[in-house]
């Protein structure tokens, strides 16, 4: 199929456009990373005696590192055996409700990790409200268990194993089935066909989904920071935080290279994932995916994967719900005690919630909108114009998501430390500054959804239009937006589902009256008003899951590929 080569297309204002479409790319993607590099590189030349010397000398840094990657590794390996082992069973097998499975699969990546460790922290130890209602919970005075590395390998690799989940499944839905039928017309058992075709095909599937689930966990802050903290176990993350917090008179320096070491970790993750991704090629004739029989094991498996999905998030849920339901933490939860004075007061007496909700929402719809906006026209001219420029952009949009949120943070406090040129405005301190974080944080996520509609977009349509005289303006409006609007509004809810609960960027450029819902839930706990952090936690898991049905809703009619958990 070859696409209009529009005339209108080679003019100058045609070319400005362009252009300035990508100089806001470069502005929003790019400029934060370059400077948080400029800042080390120049910091490095400096000498011996500059701060990156000194941090690397630092014992802090090394045990801070091996934390990290400790944590990361095992973490990932947890993630691979969850959501792989989920992925073949819910993708290559007859088991009925599927939809819902994936759907109560994805929840847990959906749920911001502090409220993910929070929900956790209420199911165990002493103080659970829920083991107290059951008679089962420890004494009075016994350790909390999830305070501790293992506490933090667990929510991670439960947090993560959703990205492993994607990964595998995408492979595992595009699987040439006349391969696997040809094979079991020769005799081969179904343990044969596994061994043999589906695990050396998905291979590079679930390399790439444990290099995911590895960068987000090194970038994960709100589960370390919850449960390292308090132990004191420190990993690279809730380090930059602590040394931000010193305020010291090099600590943006000390941050800044910090910062660098877990950005030049984590991109080699990145590099990791494209390599795997990118030989995920052998794909098979359309129709319906493989579904090998259960036979009468299918009700025992059904009940063994409601247990784990019991396990990993109704149990945590239900211990956070009956946590904000008890006077005081602490406090047995009973008929003749249930209480919704903490929702009580976080919705009429807590001005810092409505504060927080209103800024969340604010940042999160501004964001969503203003990169739906600039997604479209990205995604038409890279598919519509392919130059080997346009799939450098396209490389570079992934990198501020991939980045760990909070040295993308630390690029945004170097970028607006000073007042912006010729205007003159300073953006530190306010959500301004967070804003332009998300929108360099979620481009990529906004543009997926776009890129994948663009793709099956035909463009015959467009040249049918042109041949009769209409302007590209004209076919813009009546052909490509139309069909590229659900889409985009797709993109739109992801984003907002994503910024809405957000901490691991906001916990670093938040200010007073400034707070986001996800900074919210994480000083309440940390000052200890457990009850409090827990009613905001719910509500929060309440409007997550009506986002993603209606999401899902929406994705009925949308494209293949445009909502990363339908088929």
């Amino acid at each position: 199929m070859s696409y209009p080569q529009l005339s209108s297309f080679r003019s100058p204002t045609r070319h400005g456009w362009i252009l300035g479409l990508l100089f806001i790319v470069f502005l929003v993607n790019v400029l934060p990373s370059l400077r948080l590099l400029g800042e080390a590189l120049a910091d490095i030349v400096a000498g011996e005696k500059s701060s990156f010397w000194k941090v690397l000398r630092s014992s802090a840094t090394w045990q801070a590192t091996w934390h990290s990657l400790y944590t990361s590794v095992l973490a990932t390996l947890l993630a691979l055996v969850l959501g792989a082992g989920l992925a073949f069973f819910i993708a290559l097998t007859n088991i009925r409700g599927k939809s819902f499975w994936v759907f109560m699969f994805m929840l847990p990546m959906m749920i911001p990790p502090q409220v993910t460790a929070l929900s956790w922290l209420q199911l165990m130890g002493p103080g659970s409200a829920l083991l107290q209602l059951l008679g089962i919970a420890p004494g009075l005075g016994s350790p909390q268990p999830l305070y501790s590395a293992w506490g933090i390998v667990l929510l991670m690799g439960i947090q993560h194993a959703p990205l492993v989940f994607l990964s595998v499944r995408t492979n595992l839905l595009v699987l040439p089935k006349e391969l696997v039928e040809a094979a079991r017309l020769s005799g081969a058992s179904q343990l044969r066909i596994m061994l043999d075709m589906i695990f050396p095909l998905c291979k590079n599937g679930i390399l790439a989904g444990a290099a995911i689930a590895f960068v987000s966990a090194l970038g994960n802050f709100g589960i370390p920071a919850m449960l390292g903290i308090p132990a004191s176990y420190y990993v690279l993350p809730t380090l930059i935080y602590q040394k931000m917090a010193d305020f010291g008179p090099l600590m943006l320096n000390e941050v800044s290279s910090l910062s660098v070491i877990v950005g030049a970790i984590a991109m080699s993750g990145v590099w990791v994932q494209h390599r795997f991704q990118s030989r995920m090629a052998l794909v098979g004739m359309p129709g319906k995916p493989l579904a090998f029989d259960l036979g009468k094991a299918r009700i025992g498996c059904e009940m063994a994967l409601g247990l784990i999905i019991t396990l990993i998030l109704v149990l945590p849920i239900l211990a956070l719900g009956a946590s904000s339901l008890v006077p005081a933490i602490g406090v047995s939860l009973g008929y003749d005690n249930i209480s919704f004075s903490a929702y009580a007061h976080m919705l009429a007496r807590q001005g810092a919630t409505w504060r927080a909700f209103e800024n969340s929402m604010l940042l999160s719809l501004s964001a969503a909108f203003i990169l739906a906006c600039l997604v479209l026209p990205l995604a038409y001219v890279t598919v519509r114009r392919p130059r080997r420029l346009y799939a450098f952009v396209l490389m570079l949009l992934d990198v501020p998501y991939a980045l760990p949120g909070v040295v993308l943070a630390i690029a945004c406090i170097l970028l607006f430390a000073k007042p912006l040129p010729v205007l003159q405005i300073s953006l530190y301190g306010s959500l301004g500054i967070i804003l332009f974080a998300y929108l360099s944080r979620f481009l990529t996520v906004s543009f997926k959804p776009v890129h994948a509609s663009m793709l099956q977009l035909d463009g015959a349509l467009e040249e049918a239009a042109q041949l009769c005289g209409a302007s590209m303006v004209r076919r813009w409006r009546d052909i490509v937006f139309p069909l590229l609007a659900p889409a985009a509004f797709a993109g739109f809810l992801l984003v907002f589902l994503i910024a809405v609960n957000e901490l691991t960027v906001s916990a670093l450029l938040w200010s007073a009256g400034n707070e986001t819902l996800g900074v919210l839930v994480f000083n309440l706990e940390d000052g200890g008003e457990t009850v409090l952090a827990s009613a905001i936690s719910v509500l929060i898991i309440m409007m997550i899951a009506l986002l993603m049905l209606a999401l899902g809703i929406v994705g009925r009619n949308l494209p293949k590929g445009v909502i990363p958990w339908r088929n």
